[in-house]
């Protein structure tokens, strides 16, 4: 019955997001699917060097496989996603992403023409993505740091419409203070989540760098969720259901704009939580010495879901939900296969 509900939600969720000049047609020529391969580097530590290696290693490897190099296009600008909402303990680590900036340089592009995007400013300065406040620097190592919560990078024309209103969840949610607009209409405010033009408009491409944990409503928190719920503007509304979040997930997801522009999702195993996310502790969390990059989201967040599902039988934790709807929705959606058998896994080195 429950399925039959997600199904139903998810028509009715199709139905109403092409409504309207203002909305995004989910049903627009989409870009080719991402294919099955995920590259995996195996690390002698974390440190800078470590990761250079890594990354430059795979995105060769990556380009070698699309026959297509991640050149500098005519926007000349490129944004990076971290994930910073967990806080400090379970954060996007920063020599990771100081290794991205310096393949992206090697690729021409200026630190100047790359972009740090994250939810909340807070926890970017918390997560060393920010100085502290007294040096009043939105910088990271030279490259500029938008934090989503100040309201600026949104526009009222591109946002995502769910019927989910705010009422409908689980807690009151405080429209005013999720939605960067003065409310005209609330209850027509209370459905829109805005969406972060830069990544839509104003680069070449974007990547994805998110972070690993379980989640209680959705399964898994990971790629799919980095580059959607932790990127957009009242979303809180979803993550108290079970039935709409993962549809909310998979809309967004597969928005032509945002995937056009969405090239790579690259993610390190220094540290990922299998019980008790998104919220940290230490005692969940493991490390592993490997860097995994993909252009398949969904893929990508399955194998984590395995990983995951390995530690919590380790230590006497229920597996996760065998079948996710975050996973089946956003397969359905074209963002992904999410079948690990079907898995291309190389291991570059």
């Amino acid at each position: 019955m429950e399925i039959w509900l997600g199904i139903i939600v998810l028509l009715i969720a199709l139905a109403e997001s092409v409504k309207g000049q203002e909305q995004l047609d989910l049903f627009a020529d989409q870009p080719p699917p991402p294919s099955n391969r995920v590259f995996e580097y195996q690390v002698p530590g974390f440190e800078l060097e470590h990761y250079r290696s890594a990354v430059e290693d795979m995105i060769l490897l990556f380009e070698q496989a699309r026959k297509d190099k991640l050149s500098k296009g005519p926007r000349g600008r490129v944004g990076l996603k971290v994930y910073s909402d967990s806080g400090p303990g379970l954060s996007t680590p920063e020599a990771l992403v100081e290794a991205v900036v310096q393949s992206l340089e090697m690729r021409g592009y200026a630190r100047n023409e790359i972009f740090i995007m994250g939810m909340s400013a807070n926890k970017l300065r918390d997560s060393g993505f920010l100085p502290p406040l007294s040096q009043r620097s939105y910088d990271f190592h030279r490259v500029f740091v938008r934090p989503l919560d100040t309201g600026q990078y949104y526009h009222e024309k591109w946002f995502y419409d769910s019927p989910l209103p705010a009422k409908s969840a689980k807690y009151w949610i405080d429209v005013a203070a999720e939605n960067p607009f003065p409310a005209k209409n609330e209850e027509e405010l209370a459905r829109k989540s805005y969406l972060p033009v830069p990544l839509l408009h104003e680069v070449d491409f974007w990547i994805n760098l998110p972070c690993y944990s379980d989640h209680p409503v959705l399964g898994v928190n990971g790629a799919l969720m980095n580059a959607t719920l932790w990127n957009a503007s009242n979303t809180t509304r979803f993550l108290n259901s079970p039935a709409t979040a993962p549809v909310a997930v998979a809309e967004m997801g597969a928005i032509p704009e945002l995937r056009e522009t969405w090239t790579l999702n690259i993610v390190s195993l220094e540290r990922y939580q299998y019980v008790g996310g998104p919220i940290f502790n230490s005692l969940y969390t493991v490390s592993e010495p490997y860097v995994l990059l993909s252009d398949n989201p969904v893929m990508l967040d399955s194998l984590m879901t395995e990983r995951i599902n390995n530690h919590r039988a380790k230590n006497g934790f229920d597996p996760l939900p065998e079948q996710m709807k975050i996973l089946e929705f956003s397969e359905q959606l074209g963002l992904g296969d999410r079948d690990i058998a079907l898995m291309d896994l190389i291991r570059a080195n």
